[in-house]
């Protein structure tokens, strides 16, 4: 049985055009065709048309697909054997870039601005985990770890776009308030700092002031947190801490 290569580009998912490219360049060349010079493939051309695909998923150049291709020392078994080892390390390397994407959404809703090892980490050979029992082994322990596991178990993919939707808002009008000059005991400030209270309180778990002071000093002595709030602004971490001081302060005057 051979087959038209609208057929076979139907099959494999690729364009008649690609197809007329490998026969170009000698890469895949039809076994038979018409007496009208239409192209017709055989098993056996789609044997190899799934060796092309393999190696070019895997990212191969098709000038390397084709030497690996008619190498006459290599048979199809070593072919799908070579495949499955390069597929099994891709299978791997996804698990881990899974878990530290993973990993930055549990940072993000815990508020730890990860650092650039961190971020690119997936990409060499540390393993992301590590970072995950990290925070579960600071935090795990704590109602409020348990209860921002719990709500964050509940939240669809509206609900988080709404979260970080409020944090943008929120960093923005921050932001101007410190270029206005306005003071961190300043009533805007301390207005924004109620605010930013109010978001961890209503997504995560319950923040009361003695806590938010807490958070505050966490701010300024961690430096993550300061590299994420600095970020914004040079100073935002600093002037954050004295308007959230002077919040409670003022709530429990």
């Amino acid at each position: 049985m051979s087959y038209s290569v609208g057929q076979v580009a139907g099959f494999a998912g690729v364009t008649v055009r690609t197809l007329h490219h490998y026969d170009e360049i000698g890469l895949l060349t039809p076994s038979e065709r018409t007496y009208a010079g239409h192209r017709r493939y055989s098993d056996a051309d789609l044997g190899r048309l799934q060796q092309i695909m393999f190696y070019r998923e895997l990212g191969f150049p098709l000038d390397e697909v084709a030497a690996l291709l008619d190498d006459p020392d290599t048979d199809p078994q070593e072919h799908l054997r070579r495949q499955h080892a390069l597929l099994t390390d891709r299978i791997e390397k996804l698990r881990k870039m899974a878990a530290a994407v993973e990993h930055a959404m549990e940072a993000h809703k815990m508020g730890i601005n990860l650092t650039p090892d961190e971020r690119f980490e997936v990409f060499g050979d540390k393993d992301p985990e590590q970072y995950a029992e990290e925070a579960e082994q600071r935090w795990g322990g704590t109602e409020a770890y348990a209860e921002s596991q719990r709500r964050a178990a509940r939240y669809s993919k509206d609900d988080w776009k709404r979260i970080k939707a409020e944090v943008d808002a929120w960093e923005e009008r921050y932001v101007a308030l410190m270029t206005a000059g306005e003071p961190p005991t300043g009533e805007r400030a301390m207005e924004l700092a109620e605010e930013h209270r109010q978001h961890i309180s209503r997504w995560y778990f319950e923040v009361r002031y003695e806590m938010h002071r807490c958070f505050a000093e966490m701010y300024i002595s961690d430096e993550r947190f300061k590299a994420y709030y600095d970020s914004m602004r040079p100073g935002l971490a600093e002037h954050l801490r004295d308007a959230i001081v002077a919040n409670a302060a003022r709530h429990e005057g």
